[in-house]
Order: structure tokens, then C-alpha cells, then sequence
């Protein structure tokens, strides 16, 4: 098991890539704290994972708008007193709120820059001292394709993207003296609920610039979080892992 043992965050895990990177990392051996704005009915499946994993790993759940500085802070301290010390943390919290920039309300260039961007600084700022402290850590940042390339309709989205790609980057200068690691994971088109939303001829213009002819999966996105979450990536930082299926090459 890959996480035997691990302490984790994952933000934004109730739905979606969160969802399965929860489950993956329970099934690694992991013990997992998952913030979100809602709970949903996520729980006790994570729990039943858990028990099944049958190495020891717990889950629990965290209440938390995680563009809010107090409350994320309040958390994240609770979560530190609880676990002794974070050994893996997943920036995954993120929404979308699609428009052509010249129509686009303050408001959603606003919400998705602290949903998406903001709030990994939140709870990075204070896993990342304890991290420093214990010479130890990892931590992935869940950017995007359009964080690489752009894409038309998302200008917030896509700079809330590209922030954390820079944010990645610099925060991995500064840590990596102390052995804590920094990565993130850009996806492309992945199957989620996310993207169910989008318009037939908008899922028709993204799949025929996947070389791999298909969308992605939530699963397989996960699966390269674990990679640079574990010590399979020990000498990995500053990097972004594209999981686009060659959309950009």
C-alpha cells in the first residue's frame, strides 16, 4: 500500500476527482480529512473503503468554505491537533462559472479566483509550516488543461488554473530545502459532473482535439495524484502532470 500510514487532506472531496482521490488514497492505507461545503453521502462510503482497505486508515469529514480564511484556518489547526502532522495535502476544491470575459460580472471572476486559487494559498500557508517543521510532506495542486492553454468562455477559470501552476512552482522553491514537495496534476477532459454540463458541440470540440479519441476518467486523474502523493515520486518537485490524454502536447 502506497499511503500506509499517511495523514491526508483532500479539499473538495466530496463529489467528483475528489471523490475518487478520497477513495484511492483510503484504499493505499491512507487516513484521510476531506473539507468541503457539503458533505453529500460521501461518509460512509469512505468509511466502508476504509474498513474493507483493512490497513488501519480512518476518514472524517471537515465542514469548510474553503475560500474562508477563518474558517480554513480554524480547520486546518483542529486537523493538525487530531493527526499530529499532515503528511499529504490535495488542493483539489474548484468550481466553474462559464462567460465570455467582456460579459463576465465581477462576482464570478471573483468566486472562482478564491474557490480555486485562494484557498490552496489558505491551507497551504499552515500545512506547509508544519510540514517544514517535521522535514517532511507532499503536496498536489489540482490545476487544469485550460490552466495550460486557455480555453474561450473560462478567462477566470483558466487564470484561477495558470495561478496554481505558478503557485506550484515558487512554493516548491521555497519548501523543497526541507523535503516537503510540491506538484500539480492538470487534467483535460474528464468525465465528471462538472463537464456533463457543458453543450454537446462543446464535448464534440474537446474530444476531437484528444488524440486518445475519449475523456478521461475521474479514476485516472486520482491515480496521478497518488503517484505524487507517495514516495514514488521522492525526488519530484515543481512539476504538473498533464493527464489530457495528449489534448496538449
Amino acid at each position: 500500500m502506497l499511503l500506509k500510514g499517511k495523514k491526508t487532506i483532500v479539499t473538495g472531496g466530496a463529489r467528483g476527482i475528489g471523490r475518487e482521490i478520497v477513495l484511492l488514497f483510503l484504499k493505499e492505507g491512507a487516513s484521510v480529512w476531506y473539507m468541503d461545503i457539503m458533505e453529500g453521502d460521501s461518509l460512509p462510503e469512505y468509511k466502508k473503503t476504509a474498513e474493507e482497505a483493512g490497513a488501519g486508515g480512518t476518514v472524517a469529514f471537515k465542514k469548510a468554505d474553503v475560500s474562508a480564511e477563518a474558517e480554513v484556518t480554524a480547520v486546518v489547526k483542529e486537523i493538525i491537533r487530531e493527526t499530529g502532522g499532515v503528511d499529504v495535502l490535495v488542493n483539489n476544491a474548484g468550481i466553474t462559472r462559464d462567460g465570455l470575459s467582456m460579459r463576465m460580472p465581477l462576482e464570478h471572476w471573483e468566486k472562482v479566483l478564491a474557490i480555486n486559487l485562494t484557498s490552496a494559498f489558505l491551507v497551504s500557508k499552515h500545512i506547509v509550516a508544519d510540514m517544514m517543521k517535521r522535514r517532511s510532506g507532499s503536496i498536489v495542486n489540482m490545476s487544469s488543461i485550460v490552466g495550460v492553454g486557455g480555453n474561450p468562455g473560462q478567462t477566470n477559470y483558466s487564470a484561477s488554473k495558470a495561478g496554481l501552476i505558478g503557485f506550484t512552482k515558487s512554493l516548491a522553491k521555497e519548501v523543497g530545502s526541507r523535503n516537503v514537495r510540491v506538484n500539480a496534476v492538470a487534467p483535460g477532459y474528464i468525465l465528471t459532473e462538472m463537464t456533463e454540463k457543458m453543450s454537446d458541440d462543446a464535448k464534440k470540440m474537446m474530444l476531437a482535439a484528444v488524440p486518445m479519441g475519449r475523456g478521461g476518467t475521474p479514476e485516472e486523474v486520482a491515480k496521478a495524484v497518488l503517484f505524487l502523493a507517495s514516495d514514488l515520486s521522492s525526488y519530484i518537485t515543481g512539476r504538473v502532470i498533464q493527464v489530457d490524454g495528449g489534448m496538449v502536447i
